[in-house]
């Protein structure tokens, strides 16, 4: 068989046989055609997690609830040297209360508000509606709050070096109370933005701050509260997060385990009730 111009044809390739291969060392055109599928978890996980910090850091008021306010009180307190401390520097009081001050600042008030809004606007309707699952941006969220708490952490430590903090005990029971003192605050603050509207969630979430602040031990030692409110107080999550700190921080003890289990108490209960109350739209 032949072509018009009298050239034959391969029998197998239906190529005329002179014909030249490519050039393997040519390169070929793109392909430019849609491939729609969704990335992978990962991928998802790491762009939820940017986006989250990059909205928490855009935020005024939670850059002043999150590092200004605590910060702005070690400072002041330590100065003018007013507190009960019971015969010891206020600065090595201070500082374990103030770390977990910023702790539940980040992770309770600043997690409500901000989710509580974002639920109010549809914008967790319209991530809901998108290939992102929900596991991913909570994972993402519960991301984020940690990236900001360990710059709150790394800023209220320096600060306290410079005032003349001297820490003791073992850095990793710190670094377990901090840790398991932002799930329980995480799921405290779901529970109250996934169940009440964004102005009840705002109004709420900075009264029981202040609530936590005066009767949570951060400021005000415990022993110092009438007898019932001692009681209260000590059954609180932000007073097992300050008094579990000062024991390892201040007086260089071991895991405080009592301690450890209230917060434990707190995050599985909270996380609990988040889960099977908390509302997407």
């Amino acid at each position: 068989m032949t072509t018009d111009a009298g050239m034959p044809i391969g029998k197998q390739t239906g190529k005329p046989t002179g014909a030249a291969e490519p050039d393997a060392g040519v390169r070929q055109p793109l392909d430019l055609r849609p491939a729609p599928g969704a990335a992978s978890r990962w991928s998802m996980l790491r762009a939820q997690t940017m986006i989250e910090l990059k909205l928490t850091l855009r935020r005024g008021e939670s850059v002043l609830l999150t590092l200004v306010i605590p910060v702005g009180l070690l400072l002041f307190f330590t100065a003018v040297d007013v507190l009960p401390t019971d015969g010891g520097r206020s600065v090595d009081f201070l500082v374990p209360g103030v770390l977990a001050l910023a702790v539940m600042s980040t992770a309770f008030t600043g997690q409500a508000i901000a989710t509580g809004f974002e639920r109010s606007y549809g914008v967790l309707k319209r991530l809901g509606a998108s290939p992102l699952p929900r596991s991913i941006l909570l994972a993402g969220k519960t991301l984020a709050v940690v990236a900001v708490e360990i710059i709150q952490v790394a800023v209220v430590v320096a600060v306290g070096f410079a005032l003349g903090w001297h820490p003791h005990g073992w850095p990793l029971w710190t670094g377990l109370l901090l840790l398991v003192a932002t799930v329980a605050f995480c799921g405290l603050g779901l529970l109250m933005a996934g169940t009440l509207r964004a102005e009840a969630t705002l109004a709420a979430a900075n009264g029981v701050y202040l609530l936590l602040l005066l009767v949570g031990g951060v400021i005000v030692p415990l022993s110092r509260l009438p007898g019932w409110l001692e009681a209260v107080g000590r059954a609180l999550p932000t007073a097992a997060a300050s008094d579990g700190l000062r024991a390892v921080l201040q007086d260089g003890s071991g895991l405080p385990a009592g301690d450890l289990a209230v917060l434990c108490a707190w995050a599985v209960g909270s996380l609990v009730l988040a889960s099977r109350t908390f509302k997407w739209e």
